[in-house]
């Protein structure tokens, strides 16, 4: 019965995190379409999709204990979000409605810092974690590159964040704005490392559930 459970437990959990990275990429993932926050929201986008990527990817890792299980799982998200992507565009939404995230290369440089540290689930963390929150805006960037011009598409498809009355007149380039991955992998590295020290820690956590 308790190997049962643990599965069922380990499965659903997949799920659910899969599922809900495909509506976090809808959501955060068009940030094509606000056209005077672009950037800023590709630096969110960033550190949403470099964090959830860590979190379920450090899990799904260590309850296998193989290195190579974090680039399944991207993959798993990838499809899923494919598929996202596809129902969109059947609605009549532009092919580039959804920009679909790069997670798989990220999900390898953490099954490389696992693997190359003979298992250590604390380097796994801290560099492995770290190197998520680098490498993902890095990556999504080029996704945006890639997108058939960027700015033609926003205007014909706009999706303004703010009421009328606060919609800035020109687009806001500060300081920081200026290189959104630079911004995104900064704030990636510090806070992906918390977020796949909560994922080993559910894998605790879920484990202690069952045995109880």
């Amino acid at each position: 019965v308790m190997v049962w459970l643990r599965r069922t437990t380990h499965y659903l959990f997949i799920v659910v995190v899969a599922v809900n990275s495909t509506l976090l990429t809808i959501n955060a993932g068009d940030y094509i379409f606000y056209t005077d926050w672009m950037w800023t929201s590709f630096v969110v986008f960033s550190v949403s999709q470099s964090t959830m990527l860590a979190v379920g990817a450090i899990y799904y890792m260590l309850f296998t204990g193989v290195p190579g299980t974090a680039t399944y799982y991207a993959t798993i998200m990838t499809i899923y979000t494919w598929v996202a992507k596809g129902a969109w565009f059947a609605l009549g939404y532009p092919y580039d409605f959804v920009v679909m995230p790069v997670w798989i290369p990220s999900a390898m440089l953490l099954d490389l810092s696992y693997w190359a540290t003979r298992r250590n689930k604390h380097a796994a963390i801290l560099i492995g974690g770290t190197m998520v929150g680098l490498s993902l805006p890095l990556f999504n960037m080029v996704n945006l590159l890639l997108v058939r011009d960027p700015l033609e598409v926003a205007f014909k498809y706009p999706r303004p964040t703010l009421p009328a009355y606060m919609t800035p007149i020109e687009p806001q380039v500060g300081k920081f704005y200026n290189s959104p991955v630079a911004l995104g992998s900064g704030a990636g590295a510090v806070l992906t490392v918390p977020m796949a020290a909560l994922g080993a820690k559910l894998n605790t956590w879920t484990y202690r559930w069952m045995a109880a």
